[in-house]
């Protein structure tokens, strides 16, 4: 697939898949028939930093539009548009629909306490797990929620709509509140029972205050959220054309990679995922697997890190080092939890660094933070997967540290398994994209990246296990545990 800047080529029809992003939104014009990306762009928006992570979702918007201007005359083609968004973002609106506070992101982990109450009060993790198909994380939705009736109690108050980000792009095109079953799946509030677009839990609603008429309508796989409003100012839009219901990165991205049962996908970016298709809602009590939907109607077992490329890249920093510059060998371990971590739950956790000896050298400090990063992902690998997957199925490596050669040797050593890494980039815009497409035709939108051919890339064999590695990590991670708690 190439691009050809903002010129439209090729006879169409084209779509726009979105991918918003905690630091930008990109789009991508796409041709429906070949599958070929004719127009991009990107706008950039900030994070705020303090206790928590924050953005004003009116950056998103403005993003949105300039991303689209870049496209220029293909983007004004499109019979179809669709937003993949970050997962588990709290935006809440006024009457008129504009923001009350900045978003809560999903990596403002300020909710722990709250999220351990809310635990409790509805019989513990397995109580969680049966009803949502997931133990909430301090990222969830829910918790935001939470956390906001308890310390800006004003702010709850004024809110008239909540959302999740990609709703709110969504909701600004088409001049209505909806989601998706995928991106809802991830709030802690929606349940997959209740028909093709599941339904909210009434009791864990009540049990955080959320009155459910503030929620928006969960459109079913395949069906429009609606069309892009005819009054629509400075965006490079057709008026009337399909959007459909969008939904979360994961999902957009699981899209993007016309992803079947089985087949296991590592995703490195600022956060770390894994993540496999699966026929039936998985249910883990210990709360390292979320139970999400998939987009496309099955569902997506997921594992999540919040320390992965931004982790590595810090302890690149702190030595001064570019962040191939790893060296092998060495005793030192470094479990990279610098912002408190998910996987495993440990949210009041720092980094640690053990093992260090007169020889050691930075770059075997740099190694050991790769090391600790992935190992906390090929750990939960094993529990996303089906008892009877194939053990020896090539990962796919997605995300920007796919793309790093010290990411990419790392996944091998540590796992011992093959390694794909597909050449298709922005896999959430094009899953979002094949979402569009699925809308305008008809097709399954799983169908449509497979012909399109967006798995296809650079193959890698397996290579030995480093078992060395992988022991000396365990044993320190357990031993470490009283101190990674915080206590």
């Amino acid at each position: 697939m190439t691009a050809t800047g903002g010129q439209p080529s090729g006879g169409g029809p084209f779509v726009v898949g979105v991918d918003s992003s905690t630091q930008s939104t990109k789009a991508l014009v796409v041709d429906v028939a070949t599958g070929e990306v004719v127009a991009r762009g990107q706008a950039p928006h900030r994070v705020s930093g303090g206790a928590g992570r924050e953005s004003d979702p009116e950056q998103w918007w403005d993003a949105l539009g300039e991303a689209l201007r870049q496209c220029g005359e293909a983007a004004r083609r499109a019979g179809a548009v669709s937003v993949g968004g970050q997962q588990h973002g709290l935006v809440t609106l006024d009457t008129a629909g504009r923001p009350v506070r900045p978003a809560l992101l999903w990596n403002d982990v300020r909710s722990a306490p709250q999220r351990d109450r809310l635990v409790e009060r509805l019989g513990g993790a397995e109580a969680w797990a049966r009803r949502t198909g997931s133990v909430p994380a301090p990222a969830f939705t829910v918790t935001k929620w939470a956390w906001l009736m308890e310390n800006e109690p004003e702010a709850a108050k004024a809110a008239a709509a909540v959302r999740l980000p990609h709703d709110y792009l969504t909701g600004r095109l088409t001049g209505r509140g909806t989601t998706d079953r995928g991106d809802a799946s991830g709030t802690g509030w929606w349940t997959g029972s209740g028909g093709p677009g599941g339904s909210y839990d009434e009791e864990i609603l009540d049990l955080v205050g959320l009155d459910p008429a503030l929620l928006p309508e969960v459109v079913p796989p395949g069906e429009p959220a609606g069309e892009v409003r005819a009054d629509l100012e400075g965006l490079p839009l057709p008026g009337g054309a399909l959007v459909a219901a969008g939904t979360g990165d994961n999902m957009a991205a699981a899209l993007g990679l016309g992803l079947r049962p089985g087949r296991p996908v590592l995703s490195l970016g600022t956060s770390g995922t894994v993540y496999a298709v699966a026929g039936q809602r998985p249910s883990d009590p210990t709360g390292t697997v979320s139970g999400f939907a998939a987009a496309h109607g099955d569902w997506l077992p997921l594992a999540c890190t919040l320390n992965c490329t931004l982790a590595v890249d810090r302890v690149a920093a702190l030595f001064g080092l570019d962040r191939e510059s790893v060296e092998p060998g060495g005793s030192a371990v470094v479990l990279p939890f610098l912002d408190g971590e998910r996987t495993p739950n440990l949210p009041y956790a720092s980094g640690l660094l053990h093992g260090l000896r007169h020889d050691t050298t930075a770059g075997q400090v740099l190694q050991a933070a790769y090391d600790g990063a992935v190992y906390a992902l090929l750990a939960a690998l094993d529990l996303v997967l089906d008892a009877d997957a194939d053990p020896d199925a090539p990962i796919l490596l997605i995300g920007g540290g796919a793309r790093g050669v010290a990411w990419r040797e790392t996944v091998r050593r540590l796992s011992g398994r093959p390694v794909l890494v597909p050449a298709a980039s922005e896999l959430v815009a094009l899953g979002a994209a094949a979402q569009a497409a699925g809308v305008l035709t008809g097709e399954d939108p799983v169908e449509v990246a497979q012909r399109w051919g967006t798995d296809r890339g650079e193959f890698f064999d397996a290579v030995g296990r480093d078992e060395e590695a992988v022991a000396r990590l365990a044993a320190t991670l357990d031993a470490a545990g009283p101190l990674l708690q915080g206590v």
